[in-house]
Order: C-alpha cells, then sequence, then structure tokens
C-alpha cells in the first residue's frame, strides 16, 4: 500500500512533497482501499498520521467557532448601537420634525449615541458607516462594518461584512386622557402683552396638544405640524372634556336611572282663590210686547219746522193722494191752515225697523237660566204738509223732516251652566318637590324640557255677578328648558366654618365626592336636572334675603347668578381632526370657578371603576389603558352664596353648610374666600388624592399669574413633575405639546 503521509524530518523535504500529499489524498478519500480504510485495518501504530490528518477539519471547526462568535458579538454591538441611535433621535425629535446638520439636530443625536456605543475598530472592526432618516415619525437607522478574520483566514477567508438596520418610532400605548377645562367669565380676558384672550390660547394649546399626541394636522398652526390627516396608529386613543364654571353640562351623557324623578327646588307654589264662572246656552223663543202709538202731537203743525212753498202749479202725492201744489177756490178764510185746531192736512211716515238687541241679567250661582231683556226700535221719518194763505192764494207748503222712534220690548230665558275655577290671586315661593321625570325619554336619551306647575295663564270668563266677560290668571304647567347642567347628589355638610378637616379622607356617606358609587335604591345616590327658570331666590322688599316663605301677589325676579357650559364629552377616538376641532371651537366662558364640580366629574368620566367602567376598564380587545386628566385653570376659586350651582342656591338650600354662607370681600375677588369658595378648596384638595389613588396620571396648568395658597394647592394637586405654570398663551401652548409628548412613549420596533 501506498503511503501519503510521512513524516518530515526536513522542512524543505516537507515542502517539496506538500503538493504531492495533497494530490495523493484526494485520490485515495472516497476509496475503499484509500488511506482511511488502511489506517483503519492497520494494528500498527499511526497516531501520528491520524493526527496529521485531522488537523486540515479540526482547523475550520475550531476557526469557525472562533470567528462566529466575534461576529455575532459585532452584529450585536452594532444592532444595539442603532437602536439606541434610533431611539435617541427619535426622542430628540419629540413632537415636532425630523432635523439635520449642526451638533444639536436629531440627526446629530441619533449619530452621537451611536457612535457613544459603537466606535470605529471597536472590537477589531473596520472603518464603520451608519445612517439615520424619518418618515411619518418614523425614525430608521442602517450601519455597516467589516469584521476580520483570524483562525478562519488560514482557510482562505480574510474578512466579512456585517449590517444591521433599526427603527424607532412613536408608539402610544392605549391612553385616555380627559381633560379639565376651566371656562369661567376671566377666560375671556387677555392677560398683559398677550394678543389674544385666554380662551382663544386655550383653544390652540389643546388642538396642538391633539397633533402632538396623535401625530394629526389641525387647521391650527402649532409649528413643526405634522402631514397625516388621519390617526393611522393601532393603539387607541382617547380624549374627553369637562368644561367646568359654576357646573358642568353632564346630564343627558348620563342614563335616565342616574337622575331622581323628583328633586326639591327653591321655587314657588301659585295662591289661588276659587271663583264660579257661567255659560249660558241657547236663549228660548222671545215673548215680544206691544208697538206702543205715535205721539199725540204727530199730526200737530208746531211739532215740524222750515216751512216752505212747494209751488204754485202741479200736485204732490201725499200717501197715495195727489194734492194741488195751490188750492183753487179757496180764500183766507177757507185755506185749510186756518182751521181753529191748527191740524195739518197730513204727514208722511217711512218706518225703519232696527235689530233687537239684548241686555243679559248678571247671573248668580246657583241660578238656573238667565234672563235675557230684548229691545227693538222702529225708527219712523215724517214730514208735514199744510195748505197756506200766501200772496193771495191758497199754497200747499211743506215742512223739515223729523223722526218718531217707537220702541217694543220682549223677554227670554236661557240655561246656564256653572263651572268653578282657581283664580291666581299670588304667590307662596319657597322650597317644593317638583317632578321632573318628563324629562327621561327612555335609555340614555332626553328630552329638553319639562311642564311644570310653577306658572299661570290668562283666561277670558263670565264671572258670577257680571255680565260682560272678564280676563283672569290662573295656573297652568310651564314649559322649563334644562340645558344639562345638574345638582349634586348628597353631601356632607360642615357646621364650623373650616371645612378643611372634613375630607381626609372623604366621607362614606359623602356621595357628591364618591368618583365610583353608582346611583341605586340607596337614598341620595342619584343627581338631578338643575332648573334655571324653576327656581327663585326669595328675598323682601327690594333686595333682603330671606330664608322664609314669601307670600306676594306679585312675580319676584329670580335673584341668582346662573351658567352653564358647553355639555362635556365622554371619552372617544377622534381619528379625524375635524370633530376634535369643532367641538374645541365651542367652549365659551361664562361664571364664577368652582373647581371642585368639574375635578369630580373628571374623575368619573374617566375611572376604570365607576360609572362608565364598562367602557374604561380596558379597550375593547381587554388590553390595559394608561390614564391621564389635565386640569387647567386660570383662577383662585370664586363662588357665592347666591350662584346657582350644583348643590342649588347657596344661602337658601344649605346643602354644604348648616349655616347660612357669607361672602367674604376682598379686593381681588368679592367671592375669593366665602363660605362656599372654602368648601370647594377642601373638596379640591381631597378629590387630587383620591384621583391619584386610582393610579390616574394628574396633570396640572395654571394659567395666568396664580400665586399663594391657590398656587400650592395646585401645584400640590398634580402629580409629582406634572405641574406646569404658563404665563402666556405662547407657554400654554409649549406646555401642552410637553404633556403631548410626556404622555407619549417610545417604542422600539424591527
Amino acid at each position: 500500500m501506498h503511503v501519503c503521509v510521512r513524516a518530515c524530518p526536513a522542512t524543505g523535504e516537507c515542502g517539496a512533497n506538500a503538493q504531492r500529499v495533497k494530490d495523493c489524498m484526494a485520490r485515495n478519500w472516497d476509496s475503499k482501499q484509500g488511506f482511511l480504510m488502511s489506517l483503519l485495518r492497520s494494528r500498527t501504530g499511526n497516531v501520528l498520521p491520524i493526527t496529521a490528518a485531522m488537523l486540515i477539519p479540526l482547523l475550520g471547526v475550531v476557526g469557525g467557532g472562533v470567528d462566529m462568535a466575534r461576529l455575532y458579538l459585532v452584529k450585536a454591538r452594532m444592532q444595539q448601537a442603532c437602536d439606541s441611535g434610533a431611539l435617541a433621535g427619535r426622542k430628540a425629535m419629540g413632537t415636532g420634525n425630523w432635523t439635520t446638520g449642526g451638533t444639536s439636530s436629531s440627526e446629530a443625536r441619533a449619530l452621537a449615541l451611536f457612535d457613544g456605543n459603537f466606535k470605529d475598530g471597536d472590537y477589531g472592526t473596520g472603518t464603520r458607516s451608519r445612517s439615520y432618516s424619518e418618515a411619518d415619525g418614523t425614525v430608521t437607522g442602517t450601519a455597516t462594518t467589516t469584521v476580520p478574520m483570524t483562525v478562519m483566514r488560514a482557510l482562505g477567508f480574510s474578512q466579512k461584512s456585517i449590517s444591521v438596520n433599526c427603527t424607532a418610532k412613536m408608539e402610544i400605548p392605549n391612553t385616555d386622557v380627559m381633560f379639565v377645562l376651566d371656562v369661567t367669565g376671566s377666560m375671556s380676558q387677555t392677560i398683559p402683552g398677550d394678543s389674544i384672550s385666554k380662551i382663544s390660547g386655550l383653544k390652540t394649546a389643546v388642538k396642538c396638544f391633539y397633533e402632538a399626541l396623535l401625530r394629526v394636522n389641525t387647521a391650527q398652526v402649532c409649528g413643526s405640524d405634522p402631514t397625516a390627516t388621519t390617526y393611522s396608529g393601532t393603539a387607541q386613543i382617547r380624549i374627553g372634556f369637562v368644561p367646568y364654571s359654576v357646573n358642568v353640562n353632564v346630564g343627558k351623557l348620563l342614563p335616565n336611572a342616574y337622575l331622581a324623578d323628583t328633586w326639591a327646588y327653591q321655587s314657588r307654589i301659585a295662591n289661588t282663590t276659587s271663583v264660579w264662572t257661567w255659560t249660558a246656552g241657547t236663549p228660548g223663543s222671545t215673548t215680544w210686547g206691544n208697538w206702543p202709538a205715535f205721539p199725540s202731537n204727530v199730526t200737530n203743525k208746531g211739532s215740524y219746522s222750515g216751512w216752505s212753498n212747494i209751488g204754485s202749479s202741479g200736485s204732490t202725492t201725499i200717501n197715495g193722494t195727489s194734492w194741488p201744489n195751490q188750492y183753487a177756490g179757496k180764500n183766507s178764510t177757507t185755506c185749510p191752515q186756518l182751521n181753529t185746531n191748527g191740524t195739518i192736512l197730513d204727514y208722511t211716515e217711512t218706518g225703519s225697523l232696527q235689530s233687537a238687541t239684548s241686555s243679559p241679567t248678571a247671573p248668580t250661582y246657583p241660578a238656573s237660566t238667565q234672563t235675557i231683556n230684548w229691545s227693538q226700535d222702529n225708527i219712523y221719518t215724517l214730514r208735514g204738509y199744510v195748505y197756506v194763505w200766501s200772496s193771495s192764494k191758497c199754497r200747499l207748503q211743506r215742512s223739515n223732516t223729523r223722526t218718531v222712534t217707537l220702541t217694543r220690548t220682549g223677554t227670554a230665558t236661557a240655561p246656564l251652566t256653572w263651572t268653578q275655577v282657581e283664580q291666581v290671586t299670588g304667590w307662596t315661593y319657597t322650597q317644593r318637590t317638583l317632578d321632573a321625570s318628563g324629562l327621561k325619554a327612555g335609555g340614555s336619551s332626553w328630552n329638553n324640557s319639562v311642564a311644570l306647575d310653577i306658572g299661570s295663564t290668562t283666561m277670558t270668563v263670565n264671572l258670577e255677578g257680571q255680565t260682560g266677560s272678564s280676563s283672569i290668571s290662573v295656573p297652568a304647567d310651564t314649559s322649563v328648558t334644562w340645558d344639562g347642567c345638574i345638582e349634586e347628589r348628597q353631601t356632607v355638610k360642615n357646621s364650623d366654618g373650616d371645612p378643611s378637616d372634613e375630607w381626609s379622607p372623604i366621607p362614606s356617606n359623602a356621595y357628591d365626592m364618591d368618583i365610583d358609587t353608582l346611583p341605586s335604591a340607596t337614598a341620595g345616590t342619584t343627581w338631578g336636572p338643575l332648573l334655571r327658570n324653576a327656581v327663585w331666590a326669595r328675598y323682601t322688599g327690594s333686595s333682603t334675603d330671606t330664608i322664609a316663605d314669601v307670600i306676594t301677589a306679585s312675580n319676584l325676579s329670580q335673584n341668582f347668578s346662573y351658567s352653564c357650559p358647553v355639555q362635556a364629552k365622554k371619552l372617544q377616538e377622534w381619528t379625524t381632526p375635524s370633530p376634535f376641532e369643532t367641538y374645541v371651537n365651542s367652549l365659551s366662558p361664562g361664571g364664577k370657578t368652582y373647581h371642585d364640580i368639574g375635578m369630580i366629574w373628571g374623575a368619573r368620566f374617566i375611572s376604570p371603576t365607576g360609572i362608565f367602567a364598562s367602557e374604561n376598564a380596558a379597550t375593547p380587545s381587554g388590553q390595559p389603558i394608561q390614564r391621564h386628566m389635565i386640569f387647567m385653570t386660570d383662577g383662585d376659586t370664586n363662588a357665592c352664596k347666591d350662584d346657582y350651582t350644583a348643590y342649588g342656591v347657596s344661602w337658601w338650600d344649605r346643602r354644604q353648610t348648616t349655616y347660612a354662607p357669607t361672602d367674604r370681600a376682598s379686593s381681588a375677588e368679592s367671592c375669593g374666600d366665602s363660605d362656599v369658595a372654602r368648601v370647594i378648596d377642601a373638596h379640591l384638595t381631597a378629590l387630587c388624592t383620591a384621583i391619584k389613588n386610582k393610579n390616574i396620571t394628574l396633570w396640572v396648568v395654571s394659567y395666568g399669574s396664580l400665586m399663594g395658597t391657590t398656587a400650592t394647592r395646585l401645584q400640590n394637586c398634580a402629580t409629582s413633575g406634572k405641574f406646569f405654570t404658563a404665563t402666556d398663551s405662547a407657554t400654554l401652548l409649549a406646555q401642552f405639546r410637553q404633556i403631548a409628548a410626556e404622555i407619549s412613549d417610545l417604542r422600539l420596533t424591527s
């Protein structure tokens, strides 16, 4: 057997025979009679030849393992560097645009972090290249380098190229954001040095928050505006609103069962007296008397005047008889006017029968019939004629006309129907329970008004003892509109003027401060509709307030201050900006500042365990949700005793105090330190704690120049590190965008 491998005692000899050995091995490797089979059959010592034969494959195995480990290490480190750079660049970009060049651009930040994690020559690599770009908010990075081989170089592999890709995008988790926004009257003011009102600045800031969070462009120019017109993310992002002032407009967003059917209001009751009114039926036939005779002087010449000759020839027909205008054959003695009784020759009569008129008697209850007196005239027009001796002739003369009226009378009777009605004589102003269930239209649908018995109407009637009709006032239901603001449920009353010690913790029976408890059959757990036109704050004289009933014939003025903001919005997705902008633009300032009512309803709308738990606990697919409340206000608490609030009219209803609350005047705000304001401040402090305890991040933004105890209270209210102060609209916009950026969560995607 030919042996191809043998010891080489001299380097030269080994080198000279190297190719011959390779050729020999190639020829015999697969042959059953080859070298390896010979070694297998051989019983003699072959250790050295076998070892030499295994060196080549062993070199590939060991070298491959060593160099592959280096390749994996380099690729892992470069991938980490690429990921870190993409994340840094996307974070530097924030809610704005991608920038390049310089040392502070988002591109420069990405490259710098890559370089900090992977430098040229790290792990024995060659020159590296790396780059980053951005499209639609996603940063993409690529990096390449070469890794020189070590052991594998002996087998002809000198180096290996390594490439990695990475992306970073603003991947927002499922997020709920509830805005609780101060829309009180002071928001219509303009901060000195600003060019727009505070409410306009707020609207701009909220729209820019939307742009920054959803990366969807609105009509508002925010700076670094995105280009997308529709939200295309995979996360569920919902935004809700609770605008507040004296109250919140939330009632029509609740199921019918959550509001009570009846509610106590400072209202009024009509004072009445019973009166009888009558209606006459069809009269029976009239019994007439006879017409009277003409007066006795009708034929007396002296009853007429204005006599004059008719003519000297011809004739005149008088009552069907023709008489000559000149009577022949007469003398001064025989002419008829000389008759001793002075009777005229004749007269004419033309009767004109007039319509009959009635004169009913004034009936008295309980008469069953009414007597009706009838009267009718017949008017006659008369003219006298007489012969008079004139100018030696007997001439016919006529007089002016005269009238004679003949009157006849008659009687008839008509049946009577009597009705007793209540005539309003005045009002008793008092607290009373009214039935407001007519607002409920079923399920979660509501009517916009309800009929309540607090008004009157005018009725035209025939009163007992009177013949003519009269207008009287009678009780009537009045249609009272409801805009959606509510009255709060049961609270705990303060008795010492200092409520700060009563709300930590919140008492269990203070349902008005309870975020999660659902209305039930338990007394005090339901809300009531706030009905502006059903309420009067009582006073005597011109302006003296009184808690006693007031009885008066006059209509009192309502005598309270009132404001109801735009209707709140439950959490919802706003995938396109137009509806979002329309709602934000509808915000309108008005009323005083009641922070607590806004805060409690913001919490109720976002809580995962309360009245909207079925909507808020998780996404439809069961995924968790991060929750944020953004509370923004521009002022101190401002609450007067005569405001119509969620607790009624404070001085009259006294649902929050056992005493008559007072307005403590100050130079800054007439009701900034009222008894009601102190309750509100205590409520706010307790609510802030309760909200944060529910794992809701509470952001608080002070807009304007708040200082002192209010600023401290708001800062303590916020989640740690989530309090902001904006002294003008530009700062407010920037802070809202910053909040959006902090709410967002940067996640890497491959």
